[in-house]
């Protein structure tokens, strides 16, 4: 399987960051997409480039901002070449009990999370299909997108409508070789989880521990591989048991 380009959102730090690094080692070139973390998204652009000797490009934008997310989108891609394979990574949470959610909590984990979808995503599917080479597209979703979770209506409610869209979208390009899938995640350690949280979940988590960001990447880097040319529309558990 001949390696294409792979744009990556919210690819600075945490899981990002390491799904970044699991497919510079397998040789795909990278176009990393930040918003607030600059200058970590450089570094690491340098560091994969000088490691794995692929091509890394970085894109800074406002994931919710459709018409400069397109503009930047479709600048990068005539500079650069379509993208072979797509990973939607970025999201955000505002976590609280739903009757005291305002509308702007609501409305900016949706924003972020599923907006930020269609707007990484769909400037970038007629040029990924015009490669006529298939191509792999990943998001990433949540164990509260598929069960829920208390304080997370929002979260879940946009998680869950990443799960859907992939679901149609992976049968809208089926025909054209180009695979969608979901990865969600339960509990995994970005060192940005608080003791209460731990203290609360790890005893409802079967394997007793937290995930790793390397272990939820290397499940994308399976997606991508050749092995895995024949999974799509599905949904991808990295949640040690819990449900």
């Amino acid at each position: 399987m001949a390696k294409g380009r792979v744009l990556i959102s919210g690819a600075a730090t945490g899981i990002g960051r390491e799904i970044a690094i699991a497919l510079a080692k397998i040789g795909f070139d990278l176009a990393l997409h930040c918003n607030s973390h600059k200058e970590e998204c450089v570094f690491l652009a340098q560091k994969l480039a000088s490691e794995y000797l692929v091509k890394v490009e970085t894109l800074s934008f406002d994931i919710t901002n459709n018409a400069l997310a397109k503009e930047l989108l479709e600048a990068d891609i005539a500079a650069n070449g379509a993208y072979w394979g797509i990973v939607a990574n970025a999201g955000v949470a505002n976590d609280m009990p739903f009757p005291a959610l305002s509308f702007s909590d609501w409305y900016k984990v949706i924003d972020v999370n599923l907006n930020g979808f269609f707007n990484l995503v769909n400037p970038c599917i007629m040029p990924m299909i015009r490669l006529r080479n298939g191509g792999r597209i990943v998001a990433i979703s949540s164990l509260s997108g598929i069960s829920g979770n208390r304080g997370q209506t929002n979260y879940s409610a946009a998680k869950a409508g990443i799960i859907g869209a992939c679901k149609s979208l992976a049968l809208e390009l089926a025909k054209r070789r180009i695979t969608v899938n979901c990865v969600a995640p339960g509990l995994i350690d970005t060192g940005m989880i608080c003791d209460d949280i731990k203290e609360q979940v790890l005893p409802l988590i079967p394997l007793g521990r937290m995930g790793l960001p390397q272990e939820v990447a290397a499940a994308v880097a399976f997606l991508f591989s050749e092995g895995a040319a024949y999974i799509t529309r599905e949904v991808i558990n990295i949640n040690g048991g819990m449900y």
